[in-house]
């Protein structure tokens, strides 16, 4: 193909293996696309290809918070433009087929169109490394409590007196007396067979909850020392302001507004009107982690605040619903995330009492 002159733009169609790149120019023609592989010298020769269809304005990158975050971190460190673009939906899939260059080819016209414009996460800083903590911190959550799950349905059906002996424990007391277990040695009894599974799984639990700690440990500084201000809102701890530090990202600049966030962690009000009702209705889109975080700081708050229990009352007397009353006070919440999460001013740091 030969150099198109004037600007043009680029997408990509990530894949674990490889990637799957096209160009257009200024009209949305199509001009060539190639695939390469997932490694370095691919990379590099991507951008070396794409730079040699014409001057690039902009990449657009499907999946830069999967396959393509390690293509997205690159382009940028060579001052490319980075757009994230989503996957085609359904039903043009279903009207124009599926393929890795019709895919590259719609990614690319998205961006140039402005349907797609958001700035990926840079994935290069404090947050990323907390997300990574997170994700092995939240993994051994899930398995521990797969191990709580089954060593109480264990004793279920445990010989009576075992039964009534560990039934009435809360968990960690449970736990602990099964971990004290002595089974005899014969396993073709049923009895020494449930005291075995019923001691190895406290065990199990046991190492879970010493992973769990050592994570705790880990990411309470580094949290603290990417978002003081945020950690420092009522209600908002460690694991809380984990998830909504890896929500908005190391570059929480990137969102455009306080609404563009309350978008994202699903909080912006639906109507939901007909008549004479007027009311909102619950909003199911958005990163559903980051909107459990919210609740969370909202239950403590109105436990605890009573400015909010004094909205909730006000709110009450109206004739809202108590999930409704949640719903708005999770989109105020959201307002005060915002702008914790955002950078300092130089002017306010500049302004601000020496300690």
């Amino acid at each position: 193909m030969t150099n198109v002159p004037g600007p043009v733009t680029g997408g990509v169609d990530t894949h674990g293996e490889t990637h799957h790149a096209a160009v257009i120019d200024q009209v949305g023609q199509q001009v060539a696309d190639a695939e390469f592989p997932t490694t370095a010298a691919g990379y590099r020769a991507l951008l070396a290809w794409l730079h040699g269809q014409g001057q690039v304005e902009r990449v657009a990158v499907e999946g830069t918070g999967a396959y393509g975050a390690a293509l997205g971190r690159y382009l940028r460190e060579q001052g490319v433009a980075v757009v994230e673009v989503d996957r085609p939906d359904r039903k043009t899939r279903r009207a124009k087929g599926k393929s890795d260059p019709i895919d590259a080819y719609a990614a690319a016209r998205a961006a140039l169109s402005g349907q797609a414009s958001g700035t990926p996460k840079t994935r290069d800083g404090k947050v990323e490394a907390i997300r990574v903590l997170r994700n092995a911190r939240g993994g051994a959550v899930k398995a521990r409590t797969q191990a709580v799950n089954q060593l109480k349905g264990l004793l279920v059906t445990a010989p009576a007196a075992l039964r009534e002996q560990l039934r009435s424990l809360d968990t960690a007391a449970l736990v602990g007396a099964c971990a004290h277990l002595s089974p005899g040695t014969d396993l073709s009894d049923p009895a020494n067979a449930v005291k075995t599974a019923l001691r190895r799984l406290a065990t199990r639990i046991r190492a879970f909850d010493t992973e769990i700690a050592d994570a705790d440990r880990d990411l309470a500084p580094l949290v603290s020392a990417a978002a003081p201000r945020l950690v420092a809102l009522m209600g908002v701890g460690p694991e809380v302001a984990g998830q909504l530090l890896v929500t908005a990202g190391d570059n929480p600049d990137r969102l455009r507004s306080e609404a563009a966030f309350a978008h994202l962690c699903g909080v912006a009000p639906i109507p939901a009107s007909s008549g004479r009702t007027d009311r909102h209705r619950l909003n199911r889109g958005g990163d559903r982690a980051a909107n459990c975080a919210l609740y969370r700081i909202v239950l403590c708050r109105l436990r605890y605040d009573p400015a909010t229990q004094a909205y909730a009352e006000r709110r009450t007397k109206q004739g809202l619903s108590k999930p409704e009353i949640i719903r708005c006070l999770k989109r105020y919440v959201v307002r005060e995330v915002y702008h914790a999460l955002l950078p300092v001013p130089k002017q306010t740091e500049d302004l601000a009492p020496a300690a």
